[in-house]
C-alpha cells in the first residue's frame, strides 16, 4: 500500500521526478512502461489537459501490476482537483501553488502533498500545513543559489526544484549541493519530440543517464 512515507522514500531514494502529459492515454502509457523499464519508480502525471483525468484513470487500471511505482498526478490547485484525483488512485498530490486546503484533503487521505512554493513566505505556509516535500518552482528562475541561502530558516525541510531543471552534470551537480533531495524534470526529459515521434528508445536512453546523474550528483 502506497502511504505519505513511501511516496516520499521512492522520490527521494530515485532522486529525480520524470513529469509529463500527452493527450492520447495510449501513449502516455507506452512512456511510463518506458520509464519503468529504464528504472523509474516514481513519476508525476500531470493535470494539464482536458482529458488529464480520463488517463489518469486509465493509467491506473492499466498499470495495476506494477506494483512498485508510484504514480502521482500534478498541476493540482483545488480542492476540486485533488478530490477527482485521489479518487481516481493518485498515489500523491503535487501543485504549483500553496493550498493549505488541498493539503488536509491530501493529508486525510494518508498521502503526500507536494506544494509549489517561490517566496520564503509560501515555504512557510507550505511547511505549516504539514508539506512533507517543498517543489521549487519556477527552478530556472529561483536557482540553486535561492535554496542555499533560505534553507537553513527551515531545519528538516526537503525540497525537490522542477521546471528547467537541466540534464547535465553541473546543474544536477549544483542543484544537489545546494540541499535538494530530489530534482524534478518535465520537457527537458520527456520532451515534445520524444511525445510526438514516439522515440521510445531515445526516451530511455536519457531517462537511463538522468538516473545515473541524480544518484552520482547526490553523492
Amino acid at each position: 500500500m502506497q502511504t505519505k512515507e513511501t511516496a516520499l522514500r521512492a522520490i527521494v531514494d530515485q532522486g529525480l521526478l520524470p513529469l509529463f502529459f500527452y493527450e492520447s492515454p495510449e501513449v502516455s502509457l507506452e512512456i511510463i512502461k518506458v520509464l519503468y523499464q529504464a528504472g523509474v519508480r516514481t513519476l508525476e502525471y500531470t493535470n494539464r489537459g482536458a482529458a488529464a483525468l480520463e488517463n489518469f484513470t486509465f493509467l491506473k487500471s492499466e498499470l495495476k501490476t506494477y506494483q512498485d511505482l508510484h504514480l502521482g498526478i500534478g498541476t493540482i490547485k483545488t480542492v476540486q482537483q485533488a478530490n477527482d484525483f485521489l479518487k481516481a488512485g493518485a498515489d500523491y498530490i503535487v501543485a504549483p501553488i500553496v493550498d493549505p486546503q488541498v493539503g488536509n484533503l491530501v493529508h486525510e487521505a494518508g498521502l503526500l502533498w507536494v506544494p509549489g512554493c517561490f517566496t520564503p513566505t509560501e515555504i512557510h505556509t507550505a511547511q505549516t500545513a504539514q508539506a512533507g516535500l517543498i517543489k521549487l518552482f519556477p527552478a530556472n528562475i529561483l536557482g540553486p543559489a535561492f535554496l542555499s541561502s533560505i534553507k537553513e530558516l527551515f531545519p528538516g525541510q526537503m525540497f525537490i526544484p522542477t521546471g528547467g531543471v537541466e540534464l547535465e552534470e553541473q546543474n544536477f551537480r549544483t542543484w544537489f549541493k545546494a540541499g535538494v533531495c530530489a530534482v524534478g524534470m518535465g520537457s527537458k526529459l520527456i520532451s515534445k519530440d520524444v511525445l510526438d515521434n514516439r522515440a521510445y528508445d531515445k526516451l530511455h536512453d536519457l531517462t537511463t543517464q538522468a538516473l545515473a546523474l541524480a544518484k552520482n550528483c547526490r553523492n
